[in-house]
């Protein structure tokens, strides 16, 4: 089976705390998953596409639990690969009163999917699929993760296949602020689409305006950079254009994390379905609202139908 879309990365079991405060105050949690490739994985599943994600997890219980979720939702993970000897990462998360940045604890150092090596990379298989899906999160786990993202872009440029980067930066995995920069624009710049947050770009690339963020991108021969607002919506600047996408309007603010993974979902699926730049955009941003109304990474993600209602 051909895939549309391939992405590699690190799932984690994520434990939600039952109430707010301190997570050393929560007595009970909520079992689901977590990671940014996985979080896109299954939102492109959950609008048709046929989804191929690669990664090590370990045969413990939380590796169980997230190869059975990814594959119920309808991800190709035959290429995951399940290690006796490795342990499968976590993360605790909390919650906050009135929504905002929710207390969270990472537990992922040596994890299976942070041993993932260069070689394991299935060529035929990755270039079978359209379009590529990647992040900064991968690289940052080791190097030989770095270099197994390297490979994967450079075999999809070489195949004349799509790829569009989040840069989904996370600075403590890195070993310095210089090391990310310089790692992430290195990935950034080899693909077609790159979708960075404002504080990201202006990290990344020196510039202080979206129109800024997007020139350096552009000038490097990416073909489209949109760059996330917030409840602003977004910018984007691409061959065929530029212009900006209104946000849409929140009752609540529940839990920012996994805003950016369906906004992702939302662009990538567009383009691939052919829509215009804007309208992909528009569907990015609606997709990013829904998110974080819910407590979970994945909750917010719509069936085809919900967003074929939604874009009548």
């Amino acid at each position: 089976m051909n895939l549309d879309v391939i992405t590699f990365g690190e799932a984690m079991l994520l434990l939600v705390g039952d109430r707010p405060g301190p997570l050393e105050d929560v007595e009970s949690f909520v079992k689901r998953t977590a990671g940014a490739e996985t979080n896109v994985a299954i939102g492109l599943a959950r609008l048709g596409a046929k989804v191929g994600w690669a990664s090590r997890l370990g045969t413990d219980s939380m590796g169980r639990y997230l190869l059975r979720a990814l594959q119920e939702e309808g991800v190709d993970c035959s290429h995951v690969v399940c290690d006796p000897t490795q342990r499968t990462g976590f993360q605790l998360k909390g919650r906050v009163a009135g929504g905002g940045d929710p207390p969270a604890e990472y537990h992922r150092k040596g994890s299976a999917a942070s041993l993932f090596q260069p070689e394991q990379i299935d060529a035929a298989w990755l270039s079978s699929a359209r379009h590529l899906h990647a992040t900064g999160v991968f690289p940052a786990l080791s190097d030989n993760c770095l270099a197994s993202a390297q490979r994967s872009l450079i075999l999809m440029r070489a195949a004349g296949r799509s790829i569009s980067f989040d840069p989904n930066l996370r600075p403590t995995l890195w070993a310095t602020p210089e090391r990310m920069r310089d790692a992430i624009n290195s990935l950034a710049v080899q693909a077609d689409w790159v979708l960075p947050g404002i504080e990201e770009g202006q990290f990344l690339t020196g510039a202080e305006t979206p129109e800024g963020i997007a020139r350096f991108y552009r000038e490097q021969g990416v073909k489209l950079v949109v760059v996330k607002l917030g409840p602003q919506g977004a910018y984007y600047e691409g061959d065929a254009g530029s212009g900006r996408v209104a946000g849409f309007s929140v009752p609540q603010v529940v839990d920012t994390v996994g805003a950016g993974d369906g906004f992702a979902v939302g662009v990538i699926s567009g383009l691939l379905e052919g829509r215009s730049v804007p309208e992909a955009v528009r569907r990015g941003a609606w997709i990013g609202a829904r998110a974080v109304q819910v407590l979970g990474d994945t909750e917010g993600l719509p069936t085809r139908a919900e967003l074929e209602a939604f874009e009548q």
